[in-house]
């Protein structure tokens, strides 16, 4: 059974949202879909979310291919499963996966959107200007009821990175840190990180900070 919603972004607020919804964006979506990766995801989301409670539905922001979403199905039975995601063949994909319902849209649009027991956002936030952090952040925050899962690289002092020889589309903060200080109900429940050499994860250096809503 597919599960469909397509809200179609009217005009990108940001150079990055460009970026990705165009032919890079393709050529990543190409590159990402395999076993091997799949696999190294269902590691990252079973020890991440070991200490959350009870997921009925998870949303994820920036979805690419949806092998975060096929593992979580895999790891919970019967959670209903939303995908955010801007690139157009990386949609097509996510159509493919059963019980999937898929927005195609960016992390930055103020969609109008159900809650959701788990928010969950890996590798994007990187990939935001610093001046669009603040909405992304809200719209992570507005669209869980209880817990959010962030995965990004980690740096202790905001930094800019070159990425595959473009400048301005990879920065590096602690994105975590800044949501607990902005959002005061927030607390930590667990982080961890996975280390580039470890090759039976084979991930690339991903900090992650699984988050709750405190007064629920």
């Amino acid at each position: 059974m597919f599960l469909r919603v397509l809200i179609v972004a009217k005009k990108f607020q940001s150079e990055q949202e460009v970026f990705w919804a165009g032919s890079f964006g393709d050529e990543y979506t190409i590159r990402n879909d395999t076993k091997e990766l799949l696999l190294s995801r269902k590691m990252l989301l079973n020890r991440a979310l070991k200490s959350s409670g009870k997921l009925e539905s998870v949303i994820e922001f920036g979805a690419n291919v949806g092998l975060n979403l096929i593992a979580v199905k895999d790891l919970i039975s019967g959670v209903a499963a939303t995908a955010v995601e801007i690139n157009s063949s990386a949609i097509s994909k996510l159509k493919m996966i059963d019980d999937v319902k898929v927005i195609h849209g960016s992390i930055l649009e103020s969609n109008k959107i159900e809650m959701y027991d788990l928010a969950m956002v890996i590798g994007v936030l990187i990939h935001i200007a610093p001046k669009y952090l603040p909405l992304a952040y809200e719209n992570i925050y507005s669209a869980t009821r209880r817990y959010i899962l962030i995965g990004e690289y980690y740096s202790r002092q905001p930094e800019e990175v070159s990425y595959r020889g473009y400048k301005n589309k990879l920065f590096k903060r602690d994105f975590a840190g800044e949501m607990l200080d902005k959002y005061t109900n927030l607390r930590l429940v667990d982080y961890g990180f996975f280390y580039h050499k470890d090759e039976s994860s084979q991930l690339d250096d991903i900090t992650w900070f699984l988050m709750e809503k405190a007064d629920i």
